[in-house]
């Protein structure tokens, strides 16, 4: 907040000796993205492959389940031997199921990545496009909240969504 406080004030400071006024321009990314097409694109995109992984993790609970039970079942009737062996197949799914969810975490992340990246770019391109065509200054994302007052700031979503042909 420190810092963000320091540019603005050295932005502020700047513009009083330039001769260019300061023109401070606002948007809500978050309203900007939900109107964007690619956004509901790319969330179902990530629902398929978050389903997928579900059903997979589900699979592997109802083996684990399966095991235990089996184990539960029967561990009075088996010899040592065999109840070490099943107790070893049981610690290795156990195994194979963290991995599986380390894995599948990392595999949400970087398809999320994928997805919206370009979205995030455009949005970002179009933004910068309509700052330099209106001459602005600064643009401000209200939705980050770190921006407190922004009076004589102008919202310029409407612009952005014209740039990106959005209704």
């Amino acid at each position: 907040m420190k810092k963000f406080l320091t540019i603005i004030f050295a932005a502020l400071t700047f513009s009083a000796f330039s001769s260019s006024p300061l023109k401070l321009g606002h948007i809500n990314s978050e309203d900007l993205m939900k109107q964007m097409p690619e956004v509901e694109a790319a969330n179902l995109a990530l629902q398929a492959e978050i389903r997928d992984l579900e059903s997979q993790s589900r699979s592997m609970m109802t083996e684990y389940e399966n095991l235990i039970n089996e184990f539960r079942a029967n561990e009075n009737q088996w010899s040592d031997l065999i109840k070490q062996s099943r107790i070893r197949a049981i610690q290795d799914l156990e195994a194979r199921i963290q991995d599986f969810q380390r894995s599948a975490e990392s595999v949400l992340e970087e398809q999320r990545t994928n997805l919206f990246n370009p979205i995030i770019e455009k949005a970002r391109g179009a933004i910068a496009e309509v700052a330099k065509e209106h001459k602005y200054t600064y643009i401000f994302d209200t939705m980050v909240g770190a921006l407190l007052y922004y009076g004589d700031s102008e919202d310029i979503l409407e612009l952005v969504k014209k740039k990106l042909n959005l209704k």
